[in-house]
């Protein structure tokens, strides 16, 4: 009996489409992919100086941490622990640090929230204040009053929301942020840092939008997805959850630069042999986000990983 098919040219070439897209994807981590590393800095007085941490050219993006002080009626505040206090002794030093790293190549980001601080978004009053605040103190507003880092103008904004509650104001707060810098002709590059367990509480809603550039995943501190050799699948399962489900520019692995830094840690030599040959697959994959730079100041993980990412 002669088959019959009833799939048309055009149908018969979008199956050959998706055939060619997912090849590309099996086979771009064969040694062709090359990611960058990202790292936060600003919570420990051992992580050493911005400029000299940019000066080592290991690093893609660093993330100043953290705004850990907004909402319920509260003047935003940074809190970068023991490098300075914007109150008491100002930080303006700090812009030297970024001027520096900009220079060097590596994009400089604030990031929101973090593990600590008293943080929140209850209205949108409160959203969009708290971007018009963001926008005139550390991207390229002006503000009437001096800015915490000085003048010198961030590449962007970096979410990293773990406390209070579900706030559908987070996506209001980037999408304003992300006018802004369409409306004055500046990138305002917006990353984020959910937790590995999909959907993330606060932020999967936002991050739906595509209005992120950059994503790394924080595959620690929950053993439900974070790597184990002996149990590989839940990190495996929750990665391509995470890549299909989300529209960004890249992804990244988000790891411990220690056993101190969280649960989750995995050796260099485990994540160059284990890890990242199955992660360079995907062609959304942007390299490995290590937390935090203090941590890779005593371990040297990011030298070990250089290069091979």
């Amino acid at each position: 009996m002669e088959m019959q098919f009833s799939c048309s040219f055009p149908s018969f070439l979008l199956i050959i489409i998706a055939f060619m897209g997912n090849f590309s994807e099996a086979t771009t981590g064969h040694g062709g992919v090359h990611g960058g590393i990202a790292t936060y800095w600003g919570q420990n007085i051992r992580e050493g100086r911005l400029t000299a941490a940019c000066a080592t050219r290991k690093f893609q993006i660093v993330n100043i941490g953290f705004l850990s002080t907004f909402g319920n009626g509260q003047l935003p505040q940074v809190n970068l622990t023991r490098h300075c206090s914007p109150i008491r002794n100002g930080c303006w030093n700090v812009s030297t640090g970024i001027l520096n790293c900009q220079n060097d190549g590596v994009k400089v980001m604030l990031s929101l929230g973090g593990p600590d601080g008293n943080y929140s978004l209850s209205s949108a009053a409160e959203a969009v204040g708290l971007a018009d605040y963001i926008w005139n103190n550390f991207l390229h507003g002006h503000s009437t009053s001096p800015r915490p880092f000085g003048y010198a103008p961030l590449d962007g904004v970096d979410f990293r929301i773990e406390r209070g509650e579900f706030s559908p104001y987070y996506t209001l707060l980037a999408r304003r942020l992300h006018d802004y810098g369409r409306q004055s002709g500046r990138t305002v590059y917006l990353t984020a840092a959910p937790r590995c367990r999909f959907p993330d509480n606060y932020l999967v809603e936002s991050l739906y939008t595509g209005l992120f550039d950059y994503i790394w995943v924080r595959f620690f501190d929950d053993r439900q997805c974070q790597y184990s050799s002996g149990h590989p699948s839940g990190f495996r399962w929750s990665w391509k959850r995470w890549i299909h489900s989300i529209p960004t520019r890249k992804f990244y692995v988000g790891i411990p630069a220690s056993e101190e830094a969280g649960e989750g840690y995995v050796a260099p030599a485990v994540l160059m042999r284990e890890v990242l040959p199955f992660v360079k697959r995907s062609a959304s994959y942007g390299g490995v986000m290590l937390f935090d730079l203090s941590n890779d100041v005593q371990t040297n993980y990011s030298s070990l990983i250089s290069g091979r990412v």
